[in-house]
């Protein structure tokens, strides 16, 4: 299996269960899912080949090691914190046995090995170092880095598909919270992950929100009709209004766009920003980095007009106004350059 994370090449391959048991008939229901609380254990592999307590993959010696515990008591735990750090790929406490919540994405690369494991197993992981750019290649000079995960045990969490709208409802805020909190950090990339995965859980809410507004309606015409104001909507209906939706989806766009101009992702930068407008057209930070994606683009005339709704939206905004003359600078050198080449054609 392939993993593709930014700069990081992955490959993982099972190695057995730690209990030496015998293979079973394998279903998707004996493996973590959204929710589940995974009791984990990550080493590098040079640490295992001299049997020694694990090394950080940041270079950090780490002497202390932590016994599995009864499988019994994982009910009881709450997740491992531990802060995500910017200059370690397999983001976790090394060694030591940790809990995670799958779906959090804490860390990236451990959650999608565990996705695919069964309590008990093992699965060893390569991760080499790739340059940047769209087409990275394995970076000259850096060894591969190996490492094998432990899932000692979990607590069975659901898929997104059985799960209720409320229960979805409480993941996309919590993934909306968590981006924000990653992004004034500087964690930009785990900031967009947690956007990322807001907006697929909330795009599967939009039927429920649709029946639930319907319900809601016929609700309150009960209510006037009989002027019976004590009967309450299930549980279900904890969900968003169709506007509180669209609110949300835009915002999550917008912000999903702004961590991928700082990531140097424009073309998804502007799609993101696109679709912000197209859910909120007054959003002005949707049109402000809408004009910056296509500016990074050199597509001068689309950011003119999305600095100029901009201004029509919020007028005297300083740096919509930078942004236009900047805008206008670059046209009247690139009419420069043509006018000049036509020149040369025609000499």
């Amino acid at each position: 299996m392939l993993l593709i994370l930014p700069n990081w090449d992955v490959s993982q391959e099972a190695s057995g269960g730690v209990n030496g048991s015998q293979e079973e008939a394998w279903s998707s229901s004996d493996s973590p899912r959204l929710g589940s609380l995974c009791h984990v254990r990550v080493r590098l592999k040079v640490d295992l080949d001299e049997t020694e307590s694990p090394l950080s993959d940041t270079g950090d010696d780490k002497r202390t090691f932590q016994s599995e515990p009864p499988i019994t008591e994982l009910i009881e735990v709450q997740p491992t914190p531990f802060p995500r750090c910017q200059n370690s790929v397999l983001q976790v406490p090394l060694g030591d046995w940790t809990t995670l919540r799958l779906g959090e994405g804490q860390c990236d690369i451990t959650e999608a090995c565990v996705e695919g494991m069964r309590a008990g197993e093992k699965c060893e992981i390569l991760l080499t170092s790739l340059g940047n750019g769209p087409e990275a290649q394995p970076a000259e000079g850096n060894q591969p880095l190996c490492a094998t995960v432990e899932l000692h045990s979990f607590i069975p969490g659901k898929q997104s598909w059985e799960m209720s709208p409320g229960e979805k409802w409480d993941w996309v805020r919590s993934h909306k919270e968590r981006g924000g909190v990653r992004f004034r950090s500087g964690d930009v990339w785990g900031a967009a992950d947690s956007y990322s995965r807001a907006l697929k859980l909330l795009i599967t809410l939009y039927s429920s929100i649709s029946e639930a507004e319907v319900k809601r309606q016929e609700q309150d015409q009960r209510d006037t009709d009989t002027c019976d104001k004590t009967q309450k909507l299930p549980t279900d209906f904890v969900v968003p209004s169709t506007n509180e939706y669209k609110t949300i989806k835009s915002e999550l766009h917008s912000n999903l766009s702004l961590c991928q101009l700082k990531l140097n992702q424009p073309e998804r930068a502007r799609a993101n920003a696109a679709k912000a407008t197209q859910l909120e057209p007054s959003g002005t930070k949707a049109w402000y980095r809408l004009g910056q994606a296509c500016q990074m683009l050199n597509e001068l005339e689309e950011a003119r007009r999305a600095f100029t709704r901009l201004l029509e939206i919020q007028p005297d905004t300083p740096v919509a106004q930078k942004a236009l003359k900047d805008v206008a600078s670059r046209e009247k050198a690139k009419q420069i350059q043509l006018g000049q080449r036509l020149s040369k054609m025609f000499s």
